[in-house]
């Protein structure tokens, strides 16, 4: 949304940027769960700010297509829009489900280190390597969520 609000200057991106921070400080307030209907309320506003973004960042005209076939080609902002109003309930889920974090950055930074090994290497030659690469990711980023402290010594992990 932060790409949406300052490339293209959609007011509707920062709004409702603005109110998912707010929704995530209720939730962090309330103790990692809101009450059904201030959650109701919450949703109420999300879906108005949605929907007063439908007139700032309208849905290509498709009657005056010539010949072309398949879906008009949209905007990055108008996609963005699309996608929240049809995973509302996955965008959202973070207020009623406490297991399920605000944030998937977790989940993004544990991947995102295999992916540049990929990228370096080409690939992982024998499976045995991806899968000792897979276990030493795993067990640092385990660490790291638990608040612990580790060291890379000389062919060992250490563990404090």
């Amino acid at each position: 949304m932060e790409g949406v609000w300052q490339e293209d200057k959609q007011r509707w991106a920062q709004a409702a940027k603005l109110l998912l921070e707010e929704m995530n400080r209720a939730v962090n307030e309330a103790g990692g769960r809101l009450e059904a209907s201030e959650s109701e309320k919450y949703r109420q506003r999300y879906r108005a700010i949605l929907k007063n973004a439908e007139a700032e960042c309208p849905a290509p005209d498709e009657t005056n297509r010539k010949g072309k076939r398949g879906r008009m080609k949209r905007t990055k902002a108008r996609n963005l829009l699309e996608r929240l109003i049809e995973y509302e309930d996955d965008v959202l889920r973070f207020m009623d489900n406490r297991i399920v974090p605000f944030t998937n950055n977790l989940g993004e930074n544990d991947i995102r280190m295999t992916k540049v090994q990929q990228k370096i290497s080409g690939c992982f030659r024998p499976l045995e390597g991806a899968k000792f690469f897979c276990r030493i990711r795993s067990y640092l980023s385990t660490c790291r969520k638990q608040g612990g402290e580790f060291e890379l010594g000389f062919g060992d992990i250490v563990s404090r």
